[in-house]
């Protein structure tokens, strides 16, 4: 399998999205249920609560199969332990070439890892950026292209385990 589809996660994100799995599966009879219920109600042009199923039945479905995917594509790991290499799981501070006092910090990681996405930003293992800084050390600077052709050029200032 191609790295460019694994799917990084700790052995407690696995385990969380593992369950989320189980229990949509498990709701499957529920919804189906649910749905003949509803269409006993009658006229299924006008019944809110048939076609309210349905979309449920729909959405479930759709992240039961994104599930199956990425925990099949998922290659589980310990978070990393060591601080000053940029690692699946760690928090990285960096600066852009030619903007030394204007730095970023960003998790290296899954969306998926279920990381409260509003405090801080995530970069996936695959993206560009990602790619580029993996197993740099403090200090390194490395380049990646951007969707529009241009290089860029990104120094690692800081690396730590991320921290729940």
């Amino acid at each position: 399998m191609p790295d460019t589809q694994v799917t990084w996660l700790t052995q407690e994100s696995y385990d969380r999205l593992k369950d989320e799995l189980d229990q949509l599966i498990a709701n499957r009879p529920v919804i189906a249920a649910e749905i003949n219920d509803r269409r006993e109600e009658g006229d299924l042009r006008e019944n809110g609560g048939y076609h309210a199923a349905r979309e449920q039945q729909g959405q479930e479905e759709a992240r039961i199969r994104q599930l199956q995917e990425l925990l099949t594509t998922a290659k589980v790991g310990e978070a990393p332990k060591v601080s000053g290499v940029a690692l699946p799981g760690s928090v990285v501070t960096v600066y852009y070439d030619g903007d030394e006092s204007d730095t970023e910090t960003f998790l290296i990681a899954t969306r998926q890892e279920g990381i409260d996405h509003d405090k801080l930003e995530v970069y996936s293992p695959n993206s560009p950026l990602g790619a580029a800084l993996l197993n740099a050390k403090v200090g390194e600077t490395r380049s990646y292209t951007v969707p529009n052709g241009n290089v860029v050029k990104v120094s690692l200032v800081s690396a730590e385990p991320y921290q729940a």
